[in-house]
């Protein structure tokens, strides 16, 4: 099957803040040939250590800056892909080329293409909704967790505020990135949020954006309810790794009471570190959060 896409233009990348990292790129994983993904490869390539750094909508590996320096400093390797139709990655145009599957099918041969192992997960939103159901299938490969604001979706709607960020996407599309993410985290510059938006120069590079929310699996006969459920008790029954939870409190669709259940279902996992202030997109207070996780595994003192 060929799926046309649309490649941001590189100039639209020109001046990115504080984002001093090269682009990396694979255009021939198995069942996505033709269409390429952009990731980040930060640290020595050599560690015995990977953070698998994944983000959610409408985001993309920007978001990640601040955690990136603090797990290269511990002598960590980390890898921050791009789901297609986000950031540098190729975004294909047709809305119904975006399913649970078509992702998640990704990002294992991505994982397996690089040969990633002693893996800590570190996921929000998108990123673990996808993300948390990848290590059941390659349970050698995946050693720690760092979790925030996200869910496993089991069929029913996550709450009044995912259903009503739901409509809102649903009427915008060609959402206005940039306004989305300085109203949904005020401490963001204007250079940062116009960074947010980069790789979404007109509504044709939007698809994705408007796919992610239609996906989330709020009836019971959604596509990836199933492989959700497994893996809800999975991590329940089997998961032997460490964990750990940061939660923005200020998350009006994931917040504390969301990520208090998830944690319920996370074999192990400590209390959480709330931060006060961050919201949904809590990785803008990541330093802090990746040196209190890093502390708590031993790899920072």
């Amino acid at each position: 099957m060929t799926v046309q896409a649309a490649r941001t233009p590189d100039n639209c990348f020109s001046s990115l803040p504080d984002y001093p990292f090269a682009p990396n790129y694979l255009d021939d994983l198995p069942g996505y040939e033709g269409l390429r993904v952009h990731y980040l490869d930060e640290g020595e390539q050599s560690s015995d250590r990977v953070f698998l750094c994944l983000h959610g909508q409408p985001t993309w590996s920007f978001l990640y800056r601040k955690m990136i320096p603090v797990f290269v400093e511990s002598g960590a390797r980390v890898i921050c892909p791009d789901w297609l139709g986000f950031g540098r990655s190729d975004k294909p145009t047709e809305d119904e080329v975006y399913t649970f599957h078509f992702h998640r099918d990704m990002m294992i041969e991505f994982i397996k293409r690089l040969d990633l192992s002693n893996i800590t997960l570190v996921c929000q939103d998108w990123g673990g909704i996808l993300g948390l159901t990848i290590p059941m299938e390659m349970p050698e490969r995946f050693a720690r967790l760092l979790v925030m604001n996200t869910v496993i979706p089991t069929g029913q709607s996550p709450g009044e505020g995912f259903d009503a960020w739901r409509a809102f996407n649903r009427t915008q599309p060609d959402l206005d990135i940039a306004a989305l993410m300085k109203r949904s985290t005020p401490i963001l510059t204007d250079a940062d949020a116009a960074a947010y938006a980069a790789p979404f120069p007109d509504a044709t590079f939007k698809a994705g954006v408007r796919r992610f929310p239609e996906l989330v699996m709020t009836a019971p006969d959604m596509m990836g309810v199933q492989t959700s459920k497994r893996a809800a008790l999975w991590w329940k029954n089997e998961w032997t790794g460490s964990t750990f939870m940061a939660v923005g409190a200020q998350d009006p669709v994931l917040g504390p009471g969301q990520m208090e259940a998830l944690r319920s279902l996370i074999r192990g996992c400590p209390e959480p570190m709330i931060v006060e202030d961050g919201g949904h997109f809590v990785q803008e207070w990541g330093e802090p959060i990746a040196r209190a996780a890093l502390r708590s595994w031993g790899d920072l003192t």
